[in-house]
């Protein structure tokens, strides 16, 4: 387990990696979902089919030694802001992630794009997920999407109102596809801060956008300003895993596993399998 920085004044929280997946250094696969209900794309396929292509995806990180799997609604674009998705858009995700959880065990995340941290809490807690992942929890970006502001304030209560606090968030610090992350107005200490004192269970390090991968810099500069887990989310390989994941508590990682290099591809089981190998090689204990 990487050693943290002991900042702030609040009580060292448990460590949310170890409680979700039982060990203290991840790999995680992203389950990208076709589109669902009430988006431009969506063709009127059954939830039933879409269910068994988030199984079919997520078995082939778990068979292959992934310890767990976020579930995407990342074919629903262009993405809505948070607090625009429908109620299709919840139950869709919590149905095709119980039948998810249900399939390939513990270590079962949400996000529903983009940076909707409340819809993705009620699909978590309705799936019986241990956590979501909120790319923007603290501050306001410009981002793809417009003005986006953080959802720290509002998603923590709508948490507690539902019974959901055990629902851990998974918050990004120098946000991807962000204003901040472009112009570098505030330092990386300061958003890291920010993220940690607004509650965030895990910290996410990425590269500027998706299947970017973050620099060693931007990883060791967040684990030096937190006590929570930090893990990277954009942009790693067999190739980079290596020197990357000895900083840090874990990664997610969709792109490079992809038959095709892309996020929109299917997950290629012996690049996943290349990948867990090269983890382990650095550290990691695979299910």
């Amino acid at each position: 387990m990487v050693q943290h920085q002991q900042p702030g004044v609040f009580p060292l929280k448990d460590n949310a990696i170890q409680e979700l997946f039982g060990t203290s250094r991840v790999v995680i696969g992203a389950v990208h979902l076709p589109p669902l209900p009430g988006s431009p794309h969506y063709r009127g396929q059954p939830l039933d089919d879409i269910s068994r292509f988030a199984i079919e995806e997520a078995a082939a990180y778990r068979e292959n030694g992934c310890h767990g799997v976020i579930v995407e609604n990342h074919w629903d674009i262009p993405f809505l802001k948070p607090g625009e998705h429908g109620y299709e858009t919840a139950a869709a995700m919590a149905v095709v992630t119980a039948r998810v959880r249900e399939s390939t065990g513990r270590g079962v995340g949400v996000s529903v794009l983009s940076n909707a941290a409340e819809c993705s809490i009620a699909s978590a807690w309705a799936a019986g997920s241990g956590w979501v992942r909120v790319n923007q929890w603290a501050n306001a970006y410009v981002a793809n999407e417009g003005i986006i502001e953080g959802q720290a304030a509002r998603a923590t209560r709508y948490r507690h109102r539902i019974g959901a606090d055990g629902v851990r968030v998974f918050a990004d610090v120098h946000v991807k596809h962000g204003s901040h992350a472009i112009v570098a107005d505030r330092t990386l200490a300061e958003q890291t801060e920010d993220a940690e004192f607004f509650d965030a269970d895990v910290l996410i390090a990425t590269g500027s956008r998706t299947g970017d991968a973050a620099s060693l810099g931007e990883v060791e500069g967040i684990t030096a300003h937190t006590r929570l887990p930090v893990v990277i989310g954009s942009g790693i390989s067999a190739g980079n895993i290596g020197g990357l994941l000895p900083a840090c508590d874990g990664v997610i990682v969709a792109s490079s596993l992809k038959d095709n290099n892309r996020w929109w591809g299917r997950v290629d089981p012996r690049k996943v399998r290349e990948l867990t190998a090269a983890a382990e090689r650095a550290g990691a204990d695979l299910p």
